[in-house]
């Protein structure tokens, strides 16, 4: 099969790697010509400049000017085109709502190509994005108001989760397929031949909006439950005395029908999705009068969530954030990438800047300079209080207090560094409960303060 695959972010980096991996003919098209030029060389420091994930670039190289190429000049490539794979982002209005204007350039660029090819054989036009239940539709309309003809469209949801990205794309839970006629879904039988008739791998097929509705589903779910977990469960953990959240978590998850993923409480869920899904269906459902409290709710908690550690430290340890260094370790909205989107370290930087703070002293391992994009002095002044560190041993020197903000593997156990590194009176407020071995800390006279304990001081 030749596909397209039009942006090259990362569901669309990965998606065409992946696909040209299993023999494909795959164009990757971006209008972005640095980025271009970077994934052509195959290299590690230009492609995770701008798409961090673990085995991407080896699948690169492998396949790179083989079955995998790249191009920024669409009509050079339209012909001779099986499948068409949208990969573009759809980010949230103010109100909620999915921001199309991005998707609909490409869609109304890509008709106007499609009108002008010589080989007419059926194409088909398929939504990897999230979009909004009935885009399928939409972008049908936009291919028939330029005269495009032989032409389907389909809604094939991305389930990818950032740093294991590349694993899920060989091997999905599920791959979900939306057309509406047999001629699409045999060209979409081609291109997912591998998984049609695998014996653990789900392979759906129903209608455009029906895949369209799963991704948004799906997501609403995994957030919820996230939500539930940080808005019952640690509370429990935090108000009830003599309450173990960690013994709490093991004894319901032992049920086989409650899952122990999204039971780990945190500082909330951030990246791409969960936030602006859960929006982007709040507002489709009010659109059509239904109600969304549930919903509501559950963003209300994961957004309270991300910045309620730093209020407990006010109310319940007593720490003055005013003229003090906090430390902020996990930039990144999950561990094993760059991805600061939505991330909830933005949250707790943005209320320590509030409260007064004099610095903040942050590292991540790979995030720290997508982090300062983020926090770009020229846009917000306070933002040339914000250090950045190789280390994180390095980020807590000389700090009166820790935050750490995501699950990275080095910072569990963190205990001894900190030992070393800083002399209480020293307050660790942690997201994450990566430090098991707590007691010794507050033995020593640091002050622990974790999702789902109450805070915990010396004697």
């Amino acid at each position: 099969m030749k596909i397209i695959v039009i942006g090259t972010g990362y569901v669309g980096l990965v998606h065409a790697a992946v696909c040209s991996e299993y023999g494909h003919d795959v164009i990757a098209h971006d209008i972005d010509k640095d980025k271009i030029e970077a994934f052509s060389t195959g290299q590690p420091e230009p492609i995770e400049k701008y798409v961090n994930e673990p085995g991407l670039v080896n699948i690169i190289r492998e396949t790179l000017n083989k079955s995998l190429h790249f191009s920024h000049d669409l009509p050079a490539i339209i012909e001779g085109t099986d499948a068409i794979f949208m990969c573009l982002p759809t980010p949230s209005n103010i109100d909620g709502s999915t921001n199309l204007t991005f998707y609909d350039a490409a869609a109304e660029f890509i008709a106007e190509v499609l009108a002008k090819r010589k080989d007419n054989r059926r194409v088909v036009l398929v939504n990897k994005s999230t979009v909004p239940i009935g885009t399928a539709r939409h972008l049908e309309n936009i291919m028939k108001s330029h005269g495009v003809e032989n032409f389907g469209v389909a809604s094939n949801p991305e389930f990818l989760a950032e740093g294991t990205a590349v694993a899920d794309a060989r091997r999905p839970h599920r791959v979900v397929v939306g057309c509406d006629s047999d001629e699409d879904f045999n060209i979409l039988r081609r291109v997912y031949s591998q998984f049609v008739h695998h014996v653990r791998i789900k392979y759906i097929e129903t209608t455009p909006e029906t895949a369209e509705a799963i991704k948004y589903v799906a997501n609403t779910v995994l957030l919820t439950y996230i939500s539930f977990w940080n808005g019952v469960g640690a509370k429990i953990g935090e108000r009830m005395p003599n309450v173990n959240i960690d013994d709490l978590r093991l004894g319901v998850t032992s049920d086989d029908r409650i899952s122990t993923w999204g039971s780990f409480v945190s500082n909330g869920a951030g990246g791409s999705c969960f936030g602006k899904d859960i929006a982007s269906l709040i507002y489709q459902l009010r659109r059509v009068n239904v109600s969304t409290k549930m919903l509501e709710a559950s963003f209300e908690v994961n957004e309270h969530q991300k910045v309620y550690l730093i209020d407990r430290a006010i109310t319940e340890a007593g720490f003055k954030f005013n003229n003090k260094t906090v430390a902020v370790l996990g930039l990144a909205f999950k561990k094993h990438t760059s991805d600061m989107r939505d991330a909830s370290s933005i949250k707790v930087i943005e209320s320590l800047l509030g409260k007064g703070v004099a610095a903040i002293h942050a590292y991540d391992p790979l995030a720290n300079d997508s982090a300062a994009n983020v926090f770009d002095p020229s846009k917000n002044i306070l933002f040339e209080k914000i250090s950045y560190f190789d280390s994180a041993r390095e980020a807590i020197e000389s700090s009166d207090a820790l935050f750490i903000s995501s699950d990275c593997e080095e910072f569990r156990g963190f205990s001894r560094t900190i030992e070393d590194t800083v002399k209480p009176p020293y307050l660790v407020m942690d997201g994450r409960r990566m430090i098991p071995d707590y007691n010794e800390l507050v033995a020593k006279a640091f002050t622990y303060l974790a999702v789902g304990s109450r805070v915990m001081t010396p004697a």
